[in-house]
């Protein structure tokens, strides 16, 4: 089993692009809980128009 200390480093476009992935991930599942709970609410009447 390899540890962080015997790997090189992977290059700084990848650690980048991993870096985007998981901030759109996010921003992309946070998304889907506040619209879900959108619907809750509105379901439950506590709209505002």
């Amino acid at each position: 089993m390899a540890t962080i200390d015997s790997c090189e480093r992977a290059p700084w476009y990848k650690r980048l692009g991993w870096l985007v992935v998981i901030w759109l991930g996010s921003v992309v599942a946070l998304g889907v809980v506040a619209g879900g709970l959108r619907m809750l609410m509105h379901a439950a009447g506590m709209s505002s128009h």
